[in-house]
C-alpha cells in the first residue's frame, strides 16, 4: 500500500475516473430500459390489469403509472430509478458549478442558476416519490409526486433554456450551440405533449371514450422520453470532462498558481529540498493562470 504524506496534493486525486459522456449515457439508459421492460411485461402478462380504467372501455396501451404498479414491473422500475437517481444529483451539482463559472459576476444569472439547481433536485425527488409509492398503494402521494415531477421538470427546462440562450449568444463553440438548440426544441416538444396528455386525460374521465386513454398513455411516453433526451444533452455540455467534472487537485493547483503570481514564489530557490512533500508550482504565465473570478 502506497503511503501518501498528509497534506500532499496526491491525497486529493480521485480513485476512479469515468468519462462524463459515459456517465450521461448510463444515467439515461437506466430509466429508459426500465420503462421499456415495464411496458413490455405489462402488455405481455398483465394486459387487462394494465389497461383497465374506471370507465371500463377498451384501451390498448397502459399508462406509465399502471405499468410500474404491477409485479414484477414495480421492482424493475424501482431498481433502475434507484440506481439512476444518484448520478442525477451529481449532474445537477455539476451544472451549478458550470453556471457559476460562466456567470461569476452576474447576479441575476447566479440566482437563476441556483433556482435551476433547486428545480433539478425537486424533479428528482418527485420522480423518486412517484416511483416508490405506486398508485395502487397510496394514490394521493403518488399523484403528488407525479405533479411535483412534471411541474419541476417543465420549469427546470425553461430556466435551463434561458441560461443556455445567454451562453450561446456569446459562444463560438459548435457543441454549445447544438446543446442549446436541442434543449430548446426538446422543451417545446415536452411542453406540447404535456398539454396534449392533460387534454386526453380530462377527456377520458369526462366522456369515457374508447381509445382516448391510449392516446393519453402515448403522450405520457413521449413526455418521459423527451425529458430523458433533455437530460442527455449533458453529453455535449460536459463531453470532454471526467466524472465528477471538477477536481480538488486542479482547484488546489489553481489556488497555488494564483498565490505564486500575486505574492511571488512559495519557497525561495533551493528550499524545496527541505520540504520534500511539497511541489513547487511554476506557471508559464501568471496573466494566463489567474482566472477572472480572482480579479
Amino acid at each position: 500500500m502506497q503511503q501518501v504524506p498528509y497534506g500532499s496534493v496526491d491525497r486529493d486525486k480521485p480513485l476512479i475516473r469515468l468519462p462524463f459522456t459515459r456517465l450521461a449515457v448510463i444515467t439515461v439508459c437506466l430509466p429508459l430500459l426500465g420503462l421499456i421492460a415495464c411496458i413490455v411485461l405489462a402488455l405481455l402478462y398483465h394486459y387487462n390489469d394494465a389497461t383497465y380504467t374506471h370507465c371500463q372501455v377498451p384501451n390498448y396501451l397502459p399508462s406509465i403509472s399502471a405499468a410500474i404498479s404491477l409485479t414484477p414491473e414495480r421492482y424493475i422500475w424501482r431498481f433502475s430509478i434507484g440506481l439512476h437517481s444518484a448520478p442525477r444529483f451529481l449532474v445537477a451539482a455539476a451544472y451549478l458549478s458550470f453556471y457559476r463559472g460562466r456567470f461569476s459576476k452576474r447576479l441575476m444569472e447566479q440566482l437563476l442558476s441556483g433556482l435551476t439547481f433547486l428545480l433539478a433536485l425537486s424533479e428528482n425527488v418527485g420522480l423518486l416519490l412517484l416511483t416508490y409509492v405506486s398508485s395502487n398503494e397510496t394514490y394521493s402521494v403518488h399523484k403528488s409526486g407525479f405533479v411535483l415531477f412534471i411541474s419541476s421538470s417543465l420549469v427546470h427546462m425553461l430556466c435551463t433554456c434561458k441560461l443556455w440562450s445567454l451562453i450561446a449568444k456569446y459562444s463560438l463553440s459548435a457543441e454549445e450551440m447544438m446543446s442549446y438548440r436541442q434543449k430548446f426544441h426538446l422543451f417545446l416538444f415536452n411542453g406540447f405533449f404535456c398539454l396534449l396528455a392533460a387534454y386526453f386525460y380530462k377527456r377520458h374521465n369526462t366522456y369515457c371514450e374508447t381509445g382516448i386513454y391510449t392516446l393519453f398513455a402515448l403522450c405520457e411516453y413521449l413526455v418521459v422520453l423527451s425529458n430523458m433526451a433533455f437530460h442527455m444533452t449533458a453529453y455535449w455540455d460536459f463531453g470532454g470532462s471526467e466524472a465528477p467534472p471538477w477536481s480538488a487537485e486542479e482547484e488546489k493547483n489553481e489556488e497555488l498558481n494564483v498565490a505564486q503570481c500575486m505574492l511571488g514564489p512559495l519557497f525561495p530557490e533551493g528550499t524545496v529540498r527541505q520540504f520534500p512533500h511539497h511541489k513547487e508550482v511554476k506557471p508559464t504565465s501568471c496573466q494566463a493562470t489567474i482566472p477572472s473570478s480572482h480579479l
